[in-house]
């Protein structure tokens, strides 16, 4: 999936003096639209629930993706379209900017990572007032001053590195920051009440990645620049670390041990996504099965090569798969590949001992010739949801809206094996955002726009039917560029809050009358670790 964060911000207006203020101001909505398209609906809720990662926090608040199995499925609510509340961030002055990426800490206030073209950082803030508490700034990564020397932004859109955080079983945050070092960041509240982000551990891993890269002191290097895509725990606690041009290690956090193996001529731009009996993984070329010897080195499981196309499609990172794989069940794995015409669905058995082939379905999506996901699948049980991205390239660059050409599917892969079948397709158009599924009541997230009179685009939060595909709500999110999501995810709270990154800053929607919560929701044991067929 595209790295969010890597807002391809114009290179101007974002070096203002300003600091972040403290209580946010809004996101200005530039024209009038309606609120609320179609009505307000009840809860369905879907049985079953993902395996949780034990070095992780809990399933839908520790990372991108939901979940070690990159599912995209909350265990917690949504909104339902009653009577929708909007609050928002502007993020404009630095050091704020767009903020995409967003997990919850064990009381439910937003840990988020926050960018803009200079500077990344860690905010702490308010469930829904999105009142700023703490900061963290990162280094900058080096793509910022290659987008600068040779004038092109698309250096930072096709830049995942450190996307791909999450937040760990002791409420810490664990990141890859641009100086090629491992970062475990806890957040903490004084006598006096004040918030504060505390590094509590530092790795440095520049002995196994290469990081001679474009910075103030030196802007032409000669050496190899290679950023940490992302971080993702595996089950017996070692973490993993992959970068853009296939690298692939471990990092023992009890020892400092760190471990790496490299692909040949291939580069990973998506995230990880782990389960009890592995690492999975694709590269521009290929999907990957991984796992650690005793000595914690990587070694390849399984390499099952997929048809890459002939080129980089309109909005995507590389030629190659768009999405982070998504793992199903105890036996699923599914990607799609990058084929010409139309993409195709890609779903594989797991086990490392198969014999057969283990390709189950490759079933082709969406349009011909209009036909791209940069985005990971959403898993449920044995149902695989996607969107189609094609035609859109990013918030500030896109001028033909008429070319996003939509399309959500909803695909099954069949009880013998034999195959998959489509279930259902609707035409909404959802261009960039990660979408999101909330098990608590059935419906299926979205960020989808609708054209205004005066040409501006309204943005909308859109929940469509986990069973039937037929969208329930769009709920108003506003009106302009700054409300563009430009790649980000949708994340739902543990109070049913869906929060936005957007061009802009940051937005929240919820139902009137349903309150913000201190705790998560539980799950037992039984619950945790039942997985859904």
């Amino acid at each position: 999936m595209r790295a969010p964060l890597l807002l391809a911000l114009p290179l101007l207006g974002l070096l203002s003096a300003c600091s972040e203020p403290y209580d946010p101001q809004p996101l200005a909505s530039t024209g009038n639209a309606t609120a609320l398209i179609g009505s307000a609906t009840v809860p369905r809720p879907l049985s079953g629930a993902i395996p949780a990662n034990p070095f992780m926090a809990s399933n839908g608040s520790s990372y991108m993706h939901a979940d070690g199995y990159s599912s995209d499925s909350h265990p917690g609510p949504g909104p339902l379209g009653g009577d929708m509340q909007v609050s928002s961030r502007d993020g404009s002055r630095k050091p704020g900017g767009m903020c995409p990426i967003h997990t919850f800490d064990q009381q439910g206030r937003l840990v988020v990572l926050c960018a803009n073209l200079m500077q990344f950082e860690l905010q702490l803030l308010e469930p829904r007032t999105l009142k700023l508490l703490a900061r963290y700034p990162l280094p900058p990564r080096p793509s910022t001053f290659h987008a600068l020397i040779t004038l092109d932004p698309d250096k930072i859109m096709a830049d995942t590195s450190g996307a791909y955080f999450y937040v760990d079983e002791q409420n810490r945050v664990v990141i890859a920051d641009a100086e090629q070092h491992i970062q475990r960041v806890v957040h903490r509240q004084d006598q006096s009440g004040a918030w504060s982000f505390e590094e509590v551990d530092n790795w440095d891993l520049s002995d196994k990645v290469p990081h001679d890269c474009v910075r103030p002191t030196s802007w032409f290097p000669k050496g190899e620049c290679d950023p940490i895509t992302g971080v993702m725990p595996d089950h017996q606690g070692l973490i993993w670390w992959i970068t853009r041009r296939g690298r692939i290690g471990t990092l023992n956090p009890n020892t400092g041990k760190v471990q790496g193996i490299q692909l040949a001529n291939e580069e990973i731009q998506n995230g990880m996504s782990v389960a009890a009996d592995g690492v999975y993984l694709v590269s521009d070329h290929a999907m990957y099965r991984f796992a650690a010897d005793a000595d914690g080195k990587p070694v390849q499981g399984w390499r099952e090569v997929y048809d890459r196309g002939t080129g980089r499609k309109v909005g995507a990172i590389n030629q190659g798969s768009g999405t982070t794989p998504t793992l199903l069940g105890e036996r699923y794995v599914t990607i799609t590949d990058n084929s010409d015409g139309r993409i195709n669905l890609l779903v594989y058995r797991r086990e490392q001992d198969y014999a057969g082939n283990r390709l189950i379905c490759k079933l082709p999506v969406f349009d011909n010739n209009a036909s791209a996901t940069d985005n990971s699948a959403i898993g449920w049980g044995r149902s695989i949801i996607l969107e189609n991205n094609a035609g859109y390239t990013s918030a500030f660059a896109q001028k033909d809206w008429q070319a996003v050409h939509g399309g959500i599917s909803r695909i099954d892969i069949r009880t013998d094996e034999s195959g998959c079948d489509r279930v259902w397709e609707s035409k909404e158009r959802s261009p960039s955002v990660v979408p999101k599924l909330s098990v608590s009541n059935g419906l299926l997230y979205f960020y989808t726009f609708e054209p205004q009179p005066d040409g501006e685009n309204a943005w909308y939060l859109m929940a469509l039917d986990f069973d039937s595909g037929q969208t329930r709500f769009k709920a108003l999110s506003g009106v302009g560029q700054a409300f563009d999501n430009n790649w980000s995810p949708i994340t739902l709270a543990p109070d049913g809050t869906a929060y936005v990154g957007t061009f802009g800053g940051l937005v929240a929607l919820w139902d009137k009358g349903v309150n913000a919560v201190n705790e998560p929701p539980r799950f037992s044991e039984k619950q945790t670790n039942r997985v859904p067929e």
